[in-house]
């Protein structure tokens, strides 16, 4: 389970749209549209692109763009007519505007200084840390045979004793889904199957099988053991978005800490000040 401080950066980089949009490499920004006398370039629609609704960022890249140009269109429509209608200068909008400012800079601060600063061999040092942290895990790698009573079982058995090839028997005999692969259930390990079943199957050894009928929720089971080993880890190609979001999160905590040296902070809601204080000490220990 993700302890509060994931969860904390976890929503941070939903809630600010911190993957940036996409700029072209030599600054060529042409105008895409027009609204009046308003251009709207190939960065607004880059922009909106980045911080479409996440139903609408799963279309296609032709769909996403023209719902990013519809947006830009009617953002500049409705907006030159709140300009005029004074909208801006009111108190209320003046406070969002700072705010938005404000999350705006953060934004960019943390694409220059964490995004943009993170390094392969910085993703690799830290999956190595990852991996020595996992501790060894047994897998076996079983077959087996699936009937509805126990005398089918039974017989399946003597069948086994008397030399018969399992893979065999299971494609003749068993009423699994995967009796077509002779009951291969590939390697697997504790809490991967119900206990009945795993109880019986991890208490063999590699070439043995179940000399009695395992019994559980689906029926009466023929287990057999094809090999054992240690769970190798998972390769960095298939975890490296995540650990790269593990070592954004390291840079952008340190980051925060320093950016809030030598500055006070209080919180004056009492109802809030606990939960924040508790955030903050976290913050403050070093990264598991």
């Amino acid at each position: 389970m993700l302890n509060r401080q994931k969860m904390l950066f976890a929503a941070l980089v939903t809630a600010f749209g911190l993957s940036g949009a996409a700029y072209a490499a030599d600054g060529a920004d042409p105008v895409v549209a027009k609204v009046g006398d308003q251009e709207i370039h190939q960065s607004d629609i880059d922009l909106g692109i980045a911080n479409l609704d996440p139903q609408l960022a799963q279309l296609p890249d032709d769909q996403k763009k023209l719902a990013a140009l519809s947006a830009a269109i009617d953002v500049k429509a409705i907006a030159k007519v709140a300009q005029t209608d004074g909208i801006e200068n009111s108190d209320e909008f003046k406070k969002r505007l700072a705010f938005l400012r404000e999350r705006e800079l953060h934004n960019a601060y943390f694409r220059k200084y964490v995004v943009n600063t993170v390094t392969d061999d910085e993703i690799k040092a830290r999956y190595d840390a990852e991996i020595k942290k996992i501790p060894p895990q047994e897998e076996i790698h079983a077959r087996h045979i699936l009937v509805k009573t126990e005398d089918e079982a039974k017989a399946i058995i003597k069948d086994l004793d008397a030399g018969k090839d399992f893979a065999e028997l299971a494609k003749a005999k068993s009423s699994d889904p995967n009796k077509s692969e002779g009951g291969d259930l590939g390697y697997f390990g504790k809490g991967r199957m119900v206990k009945e079943f795993e109880d019986a199957a991890f208490a063999l050894k590699k070439g043995e099988y179940t000399k009695t009928p395992v019994k559980t929720q689906f029926g009466f089971h023929v287990i057999k053991i094809e090999d054992t080993r240690m769970a190798p880890p998972p390769a960095l190609d298939q975890v490296k978005d995540q650990i790269r979001q593990l070592v954004m999160r390291d840079k952008y905590i340190a980051l925060l800490n320093k950016a809030k040296e030598g500055t006070k902070v209080e919180v004056l809601d009492e109802n809030l000040k606990k939960g924040y204080e508790e955030v903050s000490k976290e913050q403050a220990q070093p990264q598991q």
